[in-house]
């Protein structure tokens, strides 16, 4: 990147930054519909994004609309979804050209790296990787639950490019007594008492060469509301570990004591990370990998369509890292499943495509996708419930009517 070039973005950037950071918005616009109670949502245009469904102004929120995903395996840059936590986010003096990254804590060699250190020194890796957040589709919960009332768009999927992690902390050297290391960014709380959003993942699992620190995504610069310009992949885990802006790398000798890590973002600690609906767990633990799921992309519910042939079913499905071994889909409800043609694969991470054909007489269908992973984990056909509406994976019908 030309020095002409690193100013130009950081002027833009700033102003950009400064504009989020106001509220502002493009001119009045359209609102859709999520299909819940209380799922009417504005659609918004922010710097480098296509207008999103918006949850919140202050910290933006962005929700992609669900359509994106029918067209193709990769989301765009400028339509892939927002998600902060802090009020003042994202930052407004964030320049790739002085942005640096910092590795200390429990190391022999601590690290200050800029940019174009990253890119010099360390081989390059790449891998395509879905971000979900938490609590997609949130706002399916019964009984309901507190938190942003999501739909399903707040995942998405892009080619990820960096540095690895592993070969960070081994350049950093890494003492013998470490146990785990924690993650920060260039967000920071506005006001005393807020905490920081620090998060920790284990030493093996840092070091054990699938995590990265990514300056681009999809081919391009991280957009500024996905983490330029730098962000930690996290594969095959929630988006919340993903932290953008990254700016602190600290190894620890304990596990990560963050509120983000010892009272935030905690499941039931169980096999289901459910409890009975309204009753909340007495155990938990943090969240981690994804579950598996699958959508189908390209039919709404309650859809008509024409009585003619056969009738085409897309999706998309994904899980925790162990890849996609099949899809099944049934035109009955679930009474009758028959598997569906997976698409190319894009690696274990990533979303994987897949279409089948069904011929359906007039009248009423229920339409069920279900995915299985090569672990054997299979998509479930009921929904589960905990307190903060995370991890939802069940096969949600699509009803469609043949005219």
């Amino acid at each position: 990147m030309s020095s002409g070039t690193a100013d130009r973005r950081a002027v833009l950037t700033g102003a950009a930054a400064a504009m989020i950071g106001a509220g502002a918005r493009a001119a009045p616009a359209p609102t859709l519909k999520l299909p819940f109670d209380n799922g009417e949502r504005p659609v918004a245009a922010y710097p480098q994004k296509r207008p999103l469904l918006l949850l919140t102004e202050r910290p933006p929120q962005l929700e992609t609309p669900f359509d994106i995903f029918d067209q193709g395996a990769f989301t765009p840059n400028d339509a892939f979804f927002v998600r902060y936590h802090l009020a003042g986010a994202p930052p407004r003096d964030l320049d790739a050209a002085r942005h640096r990254l910092k590795v200390g804590g429990a190391v022999g060699r601590p690290l200050d790296l800029g940019l174009d250190d990253l890119k010099r020194d360390f081989p390059a890796v790449e891998l395509a990787a879905v971000n979900e957040c938490s609590g997609n589709g949130r706002g399916f919960s019964n009984p309901r639950v507190a938190g942003g009332q999501l739909g399903n768009g707040m995942m998405g999927n892009a080619l990820w490019r960096g540095v690895s992690l592993k070969a960070l902390l081994d350049r950093a050297g890494v003492n013998a007594s470490a146990q785990a290391v924690e993650f920060n960014g260039a967000d920071r709380p506005q006001l005393p008492g807020v905490a920081d959003f620090v998060k920790g993942l284990g030493i093996d699992h840092a070091r054990a060469g699938v995590v990265m620190v990514a300056y681009e995504m999809n081919g391009a610069a991280l957009p500024l509301l996905n983490g330029y310009p730098l962000r930690l992949i996290v594969p095959g885990y929630y988006g919340t570990y993903w932290v953008k802006h990254l700016t602190d790398i600290t190894v620890l000798e304990q596990q990560s004591q963050s509120y983000w890590m010892q009272k935030a973002y905690r499941i039931p600690d169980n096999d289901c990370a459910c409890t009975p609906a309204g009753v909340a767990a007495t155990q938990t633990r943090p969240i981690g990998r994804l579950n598996v799921r699958s959508f189908i992309t390209n039919l709404k519910d309650g859809q008509t369509t024409a009585g003619r042939g056969p009738l085409l079913v897309k999706g998309i499905a994904f899980d925790g890292g162990a890849g996609i071994e099949r899809v099944d889909l049934s035109s009955d409800g679930g009474a009758t499943w028959a598997p569906a043609a997976l698409a190319k694969d894009h690696g274990k991470y990533s979303f994987r495509e897949w279409s089948a054909h069904v011929r359906l007489g007039r009248g009423s269908h229920v339409l069920l996708a279900r995915a299985r992973s090569a672990s054997g984990e299979v998509q479930p056909l009921t929904a589960v419930w905990n307190q903060s509406g995370y991890m939802r994976n069940v096969a949600d019908p699509v009803r469609v009517v043949v005219a």
